[in-house]
């Protein structure tokens, strides 16, 4: 029997993956039930406005907007309701409507399946993230082709994976550390194998990034005991405690957090390292083992260090206002420094970087050892 084409491979792994993926969609989460049953979800339309009761404070306004809607999908489409949209003094959580707006509403029921309340609960934006969703997707085939679609895949894959599995066995309480870990070495297989092809050069990478993913989970479990970093720093850590999920370890959700924050990167840079080491020895098949992962290393080194400042600029981004409101307030850096909330973010970004720099030798590595092994007789596996 002849072995499988590289072409006839890539298929049979993207149709596996398709399967797969539709599963994961598909898959309860055993959440469902949490759902309030006496609610109907939908979109209204903003006819009116009513700021009367509204009070502008300086930025901060606080109050009651009356709102007036008609709604658009439904049981009740074609209805018209009056709203109080509640102002609570809050930039980061406070909407004000205008005539024209489309709004996310909820509208509760009683026994006898009428509406007694309807909260417009925010301004409607799955519309607009829909079809930047499209955009992408029709910019990647368009740019990618078959390449471009299993990006695609891979990317459809991650997402039902953090939402279907990873998330709701964290609320289960499954160890955050060593779940992740799995997931994380499941989504590398998967992105590597589905974008780089089953095949030795495929391997290389995986193996390299998933040695560079357990070094930093294993900084990032040790540092953040030394940093006395607890899980409270992550936003909505105190508001998920409250609703009931107690019992969960927020502290090594963090640790965690860390290293996941940083497998894509690591990802890249050990898909680069092992693209171009197989690169190296198919042009010169009789290179030896040592030369090979130097090679490797030479590459990972013209790399990871704008890999490196990537993650810094992707981490910064998230809390540049906190450090803009310490600088505002005259506090010194080396203060400013010693907060938790800034020696958290230290800790993922620096973690994050040690994972980038420890890839490169590891995919070297193993690129040395399996790349230029049985040269005569695998040569076709590296593609």
């Amino acid at each position: 029997m002849h072995p499988l084409s590289k072409t006839s491979r890539d298929w049979l792994l993207v149709l596996i993956f398709i399967v797969v993926s539709v599963g994961l969609y598909y898959l309860p989460t055993g959440f469902e039930t949490n759902k309030d049953r006496d609610a109907v979800h939908c979109t209204g339309r903003v006819t009116a406005v009513d700021d009367a009761n509204v009070m502008s404070l300086g930025m901060i306004r606080a109050g009651e907007q009356t709102v007036t809607l008609d709604i658009l999908d439904g049981p009740f489409k074609g209805e018209t309701f009056t709203a109080n949209n509640q102002l609570l003094g809050q930039l980061d959580r406070d909407k004000l409507f205008k005539a024209g707006d489309t709004a996310y509403v909820i509208l509760t029921l009683n026994s006898d399946g009428q509406v007694i309340y309807v909260n417009p609960q925010a301004h409607y934006r799955l519309g607009l993230e829909l079809f930047l969703l499209g955009l992408f997707a029709a910019l990647l085939l368009l740019f990618g082709g078959l390449t471009g679609f299993k990006a695609l895949l891979s990317f459809v894959f991650t997402g039902l994976m953090l939402w279907k599995v990873l998330v709701p066995l964290l609320l289960k309480g499954t160890d955050p550390v060593w779940l992740t870990l799995s997931v994380v070495a499941g989504l590398c297989a998967v992105i590597i194998f589905l974008v780089g092809g089953l095949n030795r050069t495929g391997l290389t990478a995986f193996l390299g990034a998933f040695l560079g993913v357990a070094a930093s989970c294993a900084l990032g479990i040790y540092f953040t005991g030394r940093f006395h970093v607890h899980g409270a720093v992550m936003p909505f850590a105190e508001t998920l405690l409250y609703a009931g999920y107690g019992h969960l370890n927020l502290t090594r959700v963090f640790m965690a957090g860390v290293f996941l924050s940083s497998c894509g990167a690591v990802m890249d840079l050990a898909m680069d390292v092992a693209a171009a080491m197989s690169e190296v020895v198919d042009k010169k098949p009789g290179i030896s083992r040592v030369e090979a992962v130097w090679s490797g290393i030479r590459v990972g080194r013209a790399v990871v260090g704008t890999m490196t400042t990537t993650l810094l600029l992707a981490y910064s981004g998230g809390f540049v206002t906190l450090l803009m409101a310490f600088m505002a307030q005259g506090i010194p850096l080396d203060t400013t420094f010693n907060f938790i909330y800034v020696a958290a973010e230290v800790l993922k970004t620096l973690v994050g970087s040690f994972g980038l720099v420890t890839v490169a030798p590891f995919t070297a590595l193993v690129g040395g050892l399996l790349l230029t092994a049985g040269e005569h007789s695998a040569g076709a596996l590296r593609h």
